[in-house]
């Protein structure tokens, strides 16, 4: 009897749930369906006449800005730029292991390192002098010396907020791809240049150019080798992710604002170490033990290029290019800055690594 009495109640309960779903989802699906479509066409460029995937996303994003304000789209518009963003950082856990890490060797390990935090202290040193605020000087370098736009999307998801922190992230967004881009066509040039056999080309190579495909593309460029080598280099520094982003977040958590800026604001009860981050340490480790299948793995890590490639299209879609004329030359001699520092700096130690192994 007790229960015949308690399913009325459970079945309201879950039609109220059920309701609920539908009302956020077809709330969310205009902005959603925007996003996605530009996405697509800027992969479907990408894959038939060649050229960044991700400034192609943030271009025609940008192209659609009018839509930005429209009542109909700007729910769906904002999940792209901030919930999907964080999914899909996480997700890039599952293209990282242990082992991967373990089978570069000690000393390439230590060079990758001290490149990230090199290019992250030198770069925000570098983006004050040039007169940007902290924040937007640290989501610079932090792009430059982890893995270029999604480093720059993870980054700015800890950062406070104020009226102009997403054109900085699209700022940065656009430069660190275009620089990527550029470095895939110049730095095995370099390599060559300095004489770097196909291993150490592919170790400079992954701690230096700042977007994975672009890191690929150029050790291909020079041999299967340097290929092979640069792309598990790569991933080394995109692991630095997680304990680079949770240090941005503390510094900025102590700080209280980071800037005394009154326009700034910290998110109210911002943890420590924020869910996305938690879920790509969860997927690492899980991946390093062999417990996601292989299929699953490759569907998970094509969710988070997708993802990632939304987000991208969302926040080009909430900025105006009338406000990216407007900041002017600085942001932009920054990240050039930025990178010759970080390739200065990864030649240097390899040439010192070659040298120490006679």
């Amino acid at each position: 009897m007790r229960q015949d009495a308690n399913a009325p109640g459970r079945r309201h309960d879950l039609r109220s749930v059920l309701l609920s779903a539908r009302d956020g989802l077809t709330r969310l699906a205009p902005g959603l369906f925007l996003t996605a479509l530009i996405a697509m066409a800027s992969a479907f460029i990408a894959g038939h006449h060649g050229g960044p995937v991700m400034l192609y996303a943030l271009l025609f994003g940008m192209a659609f800005n009018f839509l930005a304000g429209n009542e109909k789209c700007a729910a769906g518009i904002t999940f792209s730029s901030r919930t999907l963003l964080r999914i899909s950082v996480a997700l890039l856990g599952v293209r990282i292991t242990l082992g991967d890490v373990a089978a570069l060797g000690p000393m390439t390990v230590l060079l990758i390192i001290g490149g990230v935090v090199f290019t992250i202290g030198a770069g925000w040193a570098v983006g004050r002098a040039f007169g940007l605020r902290s924040d937007h000087a640290v989501l610079s370098a932090g792009s430059v010396a982890i893995c270029g736009a999604s480093a720059a999307l993870a980054i700015a998801a800890v950062l406070p907020r104020h009226e102009n922190a997403e054109r900085n992230t699209i700022l940065t967004v656009v430069g660190v791809t275009t620089l990527s881009t550029a470095a895939m066509v110049l730095y095995p040039l370099i390599t060559e240049t300095l004489g770097f056999d196909d291993r150490a080309a592919g170790i400079f190579l992954g701690a230096t150019i700042h977007d994975v495909a672009q890191v690929v593309g150029a050790g291909y460029m020079i041999s299967d080798t340097a290929g092979e080598t640069a792309a598990v280099v790569k991933l080394m520094r995109v692991a630095c992710l997680v304990p680079a982003v949770m240090a941005i977040a503390l510094v900025f958590r102590r700080d209280g604002r980071g800037e005394t800026d009154s326009d700034m604001a910290w998110p109210v009860n911002t943890p420590v170490l924020p869910a996305f981050l938690v879920g790509f340490v969860i997927l690492v480790l899980a991946n390093s033990t062999g417990m996601i299948p292989a299929i699953i793995a490759d569907s998970m890590g094509a969710g988070s290029r997708w993802g990632l490639l939304i987000a991208v299209s969302a926040l080009g879609i909430k900025t105006s290019l009338k406000d990216i004329i407007f900041v002017g030359f600085a942001p932009v001699a920054v990240l050039v800055v930025q990178t010759v520092l970080l390739a200065i700096f990864a030649s240097c130690g390899l040439l010192f690594v070659c040298w120490l192994a006679g």
